[in-house]
């Protein structure tokens, strides 16, 4: 297996601000690739004093779309993660899976809320 690679948020994102799903697309499109090749990845949250789900859901979330949870376990460590931060880790995680477990139950939740407004779920 090759070297573990190390993935900073702050350096990738350019800023301590963790909050914009197109910035967690960046780190998804890091890892995405890392994974594929079955490269080790240590994943930084050094410096980072703002995060939220959106970003997380993009970051890391996806992933459970598109990799077993065996694979992300085993590759992808998390480190300089305040404990706030871990929860919110673990809850974008735990709803990625849920989703991906049956996407289509989740699509058909949300256009029962929100009616017509929705056409592209």
């Amino acid at each position: 297996m090759s070297e573990k690679i190390k993935i900073s948020l702050f350096e990738v994102v350019g800023s301590p601000f963790c909050v914009a799903s197109d910035d967690g697309q960046k780190i998804y499109d890091r890892l995405d690739t890392a994974l594929k090749e079955d490269q080790e990845v240590v994943l930084s949250f050094h410096n980072v004093t703002a995060l939220t789900g959106a970003f997380l859901s993009a970051a890391i979330g996806q992933l459970y779309g598109t990799f077993n949870e065996e694979k992300i376990q085993s590759l992808l460590k998390v480190e300089d993660a305040k404990p706030d931060d871990l929860r919110l880790l673990k809850s974008a995680v735990n709803n990625a899976k849920l989703y991906f477990k049956n996407p289509e139950r989740f699509k058909q939740a949300i256009r029962e809320v929100m009616g017509d407004e929705v056409s592209d779920v």
